[in-house]
């Protein structure tokens, strides 16, 4: 069954002494396979710059050049994530070019329907909706401090809320620095002829969820209910009330044309694509698709200047101090210029997946988890092991042993997380096959590192009086610890080696798939953190071996220490290898560590989590495992 969309849209200005929001509609016509498209994008400017509406207007635009620019790409969620973040790149170069404009930033969503495919990404507290019978279903992720303390707690992870951070601050937002978090849908949700979808600022947060739903059934056109709400809204006088932008999309069953009686010729009639043209609105500013190349919109240049100029004088403070985005002048006339360009757009192909499979989104636990976001289709394969070989420490040339290794099995996993609301660097999840390798059973302690510090006259590493047998070498930088797995190689004539980041993962999950090898909860005394709630003394590192193992054999890969692997940092796993090799290129100057500390927080034991520091310089809570190919 075909589709199409009813699309209205409108904002008010709340309390707000100018607007800040920014929106576009792009009714793209049809694709060369008959199927209706559109992109919708909304971008919200930060209350607390004068300038955010100038960040709002610039990310809109950007982002609508970018992704209509990338057409024919059969990858949505790449070129909606792609979009996103040149527009952040463009704030960026803006507050370079002008200085003035540091602390502005948005927050946005963006929703591209492509028959019944519905596609978004997001950032900040913008929020995408869909009503279906009756029923409002929050399809983004919510990027607040109190949205991350909840999935937190439904985790297992009770976090106790920092002074100073109220629970609605944003975690995520478009400044032009790296993006904490970005949400998009790796896999379309399935919409149906009678679904409504609606995109908003949080200004629509002015209403409950019942009020939404209401009102929304007393509407039957999308026009009227954009009209019921804005007006609900403004009726309810909230003090301080943001400014609030609504875009409604209907979902219509498409009644196919008969075809027309054989008549004399005449003029072909315009493709779908040209005959609806686009309309674009940018805050206060509708552009109507009617390109005329002989004329500038040269008046856009002069309003801009001048909206900086009095917007700027208001002054004005963003709360994260982060300093936000870029660019305000010459470059918002070209941009508005290039959201008229819209190409042809193809076939959009990628897996479907109806509503009630969203609960599958999150990786199956045995303790449910949010839904909304990724689903699994692809099903993971027990590990299996072929000529398994017994733990063994291999010996050394100038005498004595080398650390106690075991084998683990080769298999596939998920690797990353569910979605980007944590770490933007922890998606998009993806498949990785692991060959099975040889990995230390502990992390390697002063003995085992004390050996090779001797024979290459390196200074010994101070154990701080712990006991060099037992305890985990710390304060080794990333450089040490790869000089040691290849004087170990020499030593040995086996190639040790780090591990690379997916091997690592994939050791430290051991076949399950929670945040934690042992479940989805911390619980107590499973591993050694600040707040493990364990018995043993968090203010160091415990003996290997202290805590139990996982089904891989492997100790502490959750907590004692930090683990250092091999691979270069990248700000997210877009185009990284799956079949488990290290993965290069990136920052090499900075290394990847994993695996939590003793005096971290739970949250940094998720098997997941990603942290970085420089390579050649050791830290107090970094130790590193080895691995040795078969």
């Amino acid at each position: 069954m075909r589709v199409e969309f009813e699309i209205a849209s409108d904002q008010i200005d709340g309390a707000r002494d100018y607007q800040e929001d920014a929106y576009m509609v792009n009714q793209l016509g049809e694709s060369d396979n008959g199927d209706i498209c559109s992109l919708v994008i909304m971008a919200d400017g930060m209350g607390g710059h004068a300038a955010g509406n100038v960040a709002s207007n610039m990310v809109v635009a950007t982002f609508n050049k970018t992704f209509q620019s990338g057409f024919p790409n059969k990858n949505i969620a790449d070129s909606l994530t792609d979009s996103l973040n040149r527009s952040n790149d463009q704030i960026r170069a803006s507050i370079k070019e002008t200085p003035a404009l540091r602390g502005m930033g948005c927050t946005m969503v963006s929703a591209y329907v492509a028959n019944d495919k519905l596609y978004w990404v997001s950032v900040g507290d913008s929020h995408l909706y869909l009503i279906r019978d009756r029923e409002l279903i929050k399809q983004n992720a919510d990027h607040s401090y109190g949205a991350y303390l909840d999935m937190m707690k439904e985790q297992g992870m009770e976090i106790d809320e920092r002074e100073g951070m109220s629970r609605n601050m944003l975690m995520s937002a478009m400044t032009g620095e790296e993006i904490s978090s970005i949400d998009v849908s790796e896999v379309p949700i399935k919409v149906r002829p009678g679904d409504r979808i609606i995109v908003a600022s949080d200004g629509l947060d002015t209403l409950g969820t019942g009020a939404i739903i209401q009102y929304s059934s007393w509407s039957a056109t999308a026009k009227e209910c954009v009209y019921a709400l804005l007006k609900a809204v403004e009726d309810a006088n909230k003090i301080n009330q943001d400014n609030t932008t609504l875009i409604i999309i209907d979902v219509k069953e498409r009644k196919e044309e008969e075809p027309a009686a054989p008549s004399a010729p005449t003029q072909a009639p315009a493709p779908a694509a040209e005959s609806a043209q686009p309309v674009s609105r940018i805050a206060d500013v509708e552009v109507k698709e009617a390109p005329k190349p002989e004329k500038e919109p040269r008046s856009y240049k002069g309003l801009i200047w001048l909206l900086i100029v009095g917007l700027l004088g208001g002054g004005g403070y963003f709360a994260w101090e982060k300093g936000l985005l870029q660019q305000a002048q010459e470059q918002v006339e070209e941009l508005i210029e290039a959201q008229q360009e819209v190409p042809v757009v193809e076939p959009v192909t990628a897996a479907e997946i109806e509503p009630e499979q969203q609960a599958e989104q999150f990786e199956p636990d045995p303790v449910p988890e949010p839904e909304q976001f990724e689903p699994d289709p692809v099903p993971e394969p027990e590990p299996q092991v072929v000529d398994k070989v017994e733990p063994f420490k291999d010996k050394l040339k100038r005498g004595g042993r080398g650390p106690l290794m075991v084998q683990i099995p080769s298999g596939s996993f998920r690797m990353g997380g569910p979605s980007g609301i944590v770490a933007a660097d922890e998606v998009p999840r993806h498949q990785v096959k692991i060959e099975s390798i040889m990995v230390s059973v502990y992390e390697v302690t002063y003995a085992d590192y004390d050996a090779f510090a001797n024979s290459t006259k390196r200074t010994l590493p101070d154990s701080g009086g712990w006991d060099r047998k037992t305890h985990p070498v710390n304060d080794v930088s990333w450089d040490d610890a790869l000089g040691y797995t290849k004087w170990l190689s020499k030593q040995t004539g086996k190639r040790y080696r780090l591990l690379s980041e997916a091997e690592w993962e994939y050791a430290a999950r051991a076949g399950t798939r929670t945040s934690f090898w042992w479940g989805s909860a911390v619980g107590s005394s499973n591993a050694h953190c600040f707040d493990c709630k364990s018995d043993y003394n968090t203010s160091k590192p415990a003996k290997v071996g202290t805590y139990k193992p996982n089904s891989f054999g492997l100790y502490d890969t959750a907590g004692n220490l930090f683990e250092w692997v091999h691979d270069c940092y990248h700000r997210n796993y877009k185009e990284a290898p799956t079949d488990g090799s290290v993965w290069e290129g990136g920052d090499c100057e900075v290394r990847i560590v994993r695996g939590g500390a003793f005096r971290s927080p739970a949250d940094s034991m998720r098997v997941e989590n990603r942290n970085t520091f420089r390579s050649n310089k050791g830290q107090y809570n970094v130790g590193f495992r080895i691995a040795r190919e078969l």
